[in-house]
């Protein structure tokens, strides 16, 4: 037994084939796996879209605003841009934004200094920026020349059955859950590192990769900020004016976590440090954990729970304020 008590517990480490994968895996992964989906499955049922996009994103948003932003016509290019940003801050606590920085957990036992481990957080920050703003900018391009014959464009309001706008949400947050939680299990090393070849000559290609998946957050999420300035930038018909909406809209969903991350960074000092590099599992676990419990959240609630508020599936599971 080792000194940290644990070491007949987890097997033999393997080399690191990627920053999400470093070779530590713990045995019991079958149980971190049934503990992470069922706190996933619980998520679901108690996580409620309206009270998050209402009660605290809506109040965000007029407070920085000064108006009624969901009310309030969009009057301008400089206004969409003020308003791009703002509505990006009033999105920033979603599940997809949680996992992608709690799969930052090994920057956690970084050596070295405060300001050295701040800045170690820094560089893969920047990558994650790339990937995130490569997806937003694109797609508010696309948004710009074709966007008033997207689904998300559509007003209707939603009922029985499943309209466009519902198909296009299920697609795109089905495919972002299942990829989440491959990369959880991965972590563990239950599947294949899909990184492991091209971390070789791209060490950061995981965080560029997760920073497009959150910026494909916003393909889905009918967010009604968010669809209030997907509307506005498919009626300018101006590509330009869409990338750079949609980019400003991604840092703003962004910011608030990066910046509550590097102050963890910083304050967590020496004793956080020495914690997590005594055992790597314990790194392992964060980052499996937090990819496996959004993957699973994101699929059941957006394609499931989805499923049974559009009358298709007979029944889910709902608590009462969340309904």
């Amino acid at each position: 037994m080792s000194q940290s008590g644990i070491s007949e517990e987890h097997s033999p480490p393997t080399a690191a084939t990627s920053t999400l994968v470093n070779g530590h895996f713990p045995r019991r992964r079958g149980l971190i796996i049934l503990l992470s989906s069922v706190a996933g499955f619980l998520l679901t049922v108690v996580w409620s879209a309206e009270f998050v996009d209402s009660a605290i994103g809506g109040t965000v948003a007029d407070t920085l605003l000064g108006h009624d932003a969901d009310e309030t016509p969009i009057a301008g290019i400089w206004a969409g841009v003020v308003f791009a940003f703002v509505s990006g801050l009033a999105g920033t606590f979603t599940a997809c934004n949680i996992a992608a920085f709690g799969a930052m957990a090994p920057l956690l036992g970084s050596p070295g200094s405060r300001w050295s481990r701040m800045a170690n957080t820094l560089r893969p920050l920047a990558w994650l920026a790339v990937g995130m703003l490569a997806v937003s900018a694109v797609y508010g391009v696309i948004v710009g020349v074709v966007g008033t014959d997207m689904p998300q464009f559509s007003t209707a309001p939603n009922g029985p059955g499943l309209s466009p706008r519902s198909v296009q949400s299920m697609v795109v947050f089905g495919i972002i859950g299942l990829t989440m939680l491959y990369l959880g299990l991965a972590a563990l090393g239950v599947v294949r590192d899909p990184f492991a070849r091209v971390s070789r000559r791209f060490p950061n290609a995981p965080m560029v990769f997760l920073g497009a998946l959150v910026g494909a957050f916003q393909i889905g999420r009918p967010f009604p900020l968010f669809r209030q300035m997907f509307r506005d930038a498919a009626e300018s018909h101006n590509p330009l004016y869409g990338a750079a909406a949609f980019s400003l809209q991604a840092v703003g969903n962004i910011l608030i976590i990066a910046v509550l991350f590097l102050i963890l960074v910083y304050c967590t000092g020496d004793r956080l440090r020495r914690w997590l590099l005594s055992d790597p599992r314990r790194i392992t676990i964060i980052t499996a954990v937090a990819l496996i419990v959004v993957g699973v959240f994101t699929v059941l609630y957006w394609d499931v729970r989805l499923l049974a508020r559009r009358e298709i599936i007979p029944w889910y599971p709902v608590a009462p304020w969340a309904g």
